[in-house]
């Protein structure tokens, strides 16, 4: 019983959110990817969530070629437990997004539960005339009048596809009506618990991060879910580590990382993913709270193990 306490910390290296002009710490090359994966493993990670990106210009890439060379490196260097996107980026297909997860059978896959208005382009003013890249600014200012599209066919597609790789999921609920989707999922058979679900907060279209709506989460997915799922949180940008606490000190896990937010406080940009782990597991240690290693997470989380993963 003791060690199902301990808090999971996962670590998103950097997203589709985030472009390269934000941030120069943001991860963009393999090596970069790996060396900061790594290094949050270090720090206290037990489980890294990756996505890709071309080394060349820093846009989201989802193809196998483009994850190959850094989940290679990660896996030789590190015992952490490794957990591929298929959220990828709005502007691609539900076949374009679970093809790196089928293809490397990870242990863990993210999973958004529904589609959703994902409003990336109130970040625009920031950033106007700082642009190093021509995709940066269509890209977020697309996400006004598009939305992130996982229709209850794609969700199905991307669940049954991984089905037989023994792959769980990382799944991403950023409002209420997620939950219930999941809900319906788990009814059917067609996921099977324990489930671990991400609860996300503060992106433009979902839920908020107020402590109401933390609540409000963990009591609904309680309610649905049962004993049948471990529950972790993210916040995103300014609302990271208030988010991170408050759901800690309700007894959830825990997920920071680049992609989730550029900052290491007000005004001061995260130099590594490794930086935000730290400071996420002093919040956690001086709750008194134990953190969970990459075994303990697989444990907890039951998963098949790194060695039967394909890469």
């Amino acid at each position: 019983m003791a060690k199902s306490r301990k808090v999971i910390i996962t670590c998103a290296i950097t997203g589709s959110i985030h472009t390269p002009s934000m941030s120069p710490h943001l991860p963009v090359t393999p090596q970069q990817i790996a060396d900061n994966a790594i290094a949050a493993a270090e720090a206290g990670a037990a489980v890294v969530h990756l996505h890709a990106r071309n080394p060349e210009n820093g846009k989201p890439d989802q193809s196998p070629e483009a994850f190959a060379p850094f989940l290679k490196v990660i896996k030789q260097r590190s015992n952490v437990v490794i957990n591929i996107t298929t959220g990828g980026a709005p502007t691609m297909t539900v076949e374009e997004r679970v093809k790196p997860a089928a293809t490397f059978k990870p242990e863990i896959a993210s999973l958004n539960m529904g589609t959703m208005n994902f409003g990336l382009y109130p970040m625009i003013p920031r950033y106007q005339g700082k642009f190093k890249y021509d995709w940066e600014e269509p890209y977020l200012a697309a996400s006004k009048a598009g939305m992130f599209k996982n229709t209850f066919a794609d969700i199905e597609y991307i669940l049954t596809t991984c089905a037989e790789n023994n792959t769980r999921f990382e799944i991403e609920c950023y409002d209420i009506g997620h939950l219930y989707t999941l809900k319906h999922f788990l009814d059917r058979g067609v996921v099977k618990p324990p489930l671990f679900v991400q609860s996300v907060f503060g992106i433009l279209g979902g839920i908020g991060p107020h402590a109401e709506d933390i609540m409000h989460m963990k009591r609904t997915a309680d309610r649905l879910l049962g004993d049948n799922y471990h529950w972790s949180v993210l916040g995103a940008g300014a609302n990271q580590m208030r988010v991170a606490a408050t759901a800690a000190a309700m007894g959830g896990n825990v997920r920071v990382g680049m992609e989730d937010s550029l900052w290491a406080g007000p005004g001061q940009l995260a130099e590594s993913n490794a930086q935000q782990v730290t400071k996420v597991r002093q919040i956690l240690e001086g709750l008194g709270l134990e953190i969970a290693s990459a075994d303990e997470a697989r444990e907890i989380l039951s998963l098949k193990g790194g060695d039967k993963v394909d890469f």
